[in-house]
């Protein structure tokens, strides 16, 4: 999770980097053999799985939630797949946005469930499984680009050109999941968000690959209204610097800010002590959908955090208007062409 990853993952690579390296290159040969050779099990229906090279958000899941409503305006039925990170519950479930908390279920599935049929799961397969019986013709992955557990038709590789792949070490010594040769192999097609430029070299290297790249971007919903008011921000994120970054963007004036790691559930005291600074500055409180749910169900003054506090909503924007149609018209036809090949008597 980038919010507690070493602040040296995502500089110039440094001492600290290259004295990690053994056990990196470890990692990476274990990372990359996986992915190389996993076996993947199969589901009756194509699977688009949206990951990322590195540690840490990059934006999968408004990206898959732009996918999703894609998919329902022609007519599918799509169902995310999610690990439920952050969750308690162990066994594969299908999300109510209504009953669970984000305690139980994780704050990513609470949010895609408020979008579309949602089940989370420790073991992928099950899940996939689960959400075929469920009626879905189409899943969405929400992660799971490395776990090679499940077959997938397309692989959309999400990107920040603001951040890039950092130092660009495999874990430990920086952020990135696994060899950068094997993933880009892997991936069907990249997804690239912003307007930086710390991409580039990676872009460059995924056209000469003959893999589609297709630009987009994070854009604010409904929060024209903030232009000039006096804001406190909070957040528990991957990146709380990209989320104060776009409270910036919408014209308010930031008073304050407050980083927390990504997932974090507030304590009682770390909620009131919100509440009490907000007040003495006098400025309203805003933070992300991700922190807004987490905070449902909670103890103490949680509730009363969750109605102070203005939830500023994004998402993501394809250049081309065309480009979900066709990831979902792609995975389709990969998803045929993989039925076709499999073995006489082999299981879906």
């Amino acid at each position: 999770m980038v919010s507690e990853a070493p602040p040296f993952w995502w500089t110039k690579p440094d001492w600290r980097a290259r004295a990690l390296w053994p056990i990196s290159r470890l990692y990476g040969l274990i990372a990359g053999r996986r992915m190389r050779s996993g076996r993947r099990a199969q589901v009756p229906v194509p699977v688009i799985c949206v990951g990322n090279f590195t540690v840490g958000g990059a934006g999968k899941t408004p990206t898959a939630i732009a996918i999703a409503r894609a998919a329902k305006a022609r007519g599918l039925k799509p169902g995310f797949l999610s690990r439920g990170y952050g969750g308690s519950l162990d066994v594969t479930t299908v999300v109510d946005p209504h009953h669970h908390r984000a305690r139980a279920v994780g704050d990513e599935p609470l949010l895609l469930a408020r979008e579309a049929l949602t089940v989370i799961s420790r073991k992928r397969i099950k899940g996939a499984l689960k959400l075929v019986e469920e009626g879905a013709d189409l899943i969405i992955m929400d992660d799971g680009f490395q776990s090679a557990r499940l077959a997938f038709d397309y692989a959309l590789v999400v990107i920040d050109t603001r951040r890039g792949i950092g130092n660009g070490h495999l874990v430990p010594g920086g952020p990135v999941r696994a060899p950068l040769d094997e993933q880009m192999r892997q991936a069907s097609a990249l997804l690239a968000i912003g307007d930086g430029t710390a991409a580039d070299r990676l872009i460059r290297q995924a056209a000469r690959a003959g893999k589609a790249i297709h630009p987009a971007t994070l854009v604010t919903v409904g929060a024209g209204d903030l232009a000039g008011q006096a804001v406190m921000a909070w957040s528990g994120i991957a990146d709380n610097e990209k989320f104060f970054r776009t409270v910036r963007e919408t014209g308010a004036q930031l008073q304050i800010t407050r980083s927390f790691p990504d997932h974090h559930f507030l304590a009682e005291d770390e909620v009131a002590e919100l509440l009490e600074q907000a007040a003495e500055l006098g400025c309203g409180l805003v933070t992300t959908a991700k922190d807004s749910v987490r905070l449902g169900g909670g103890h103490g003054r949680s509730e009363e955090l969750q109605e102070k506090s203005r939830v500023i909503e994004v998402e993501i924007r394809f250049d081309d208007p065309k480009g979900p149609d066709a990831i979902i018209d792609a995975a389709i036809a990969n998803a045929r062409q993989r039925k076709l090949q499999r073995p006489a008597g082999a299981k879906p």
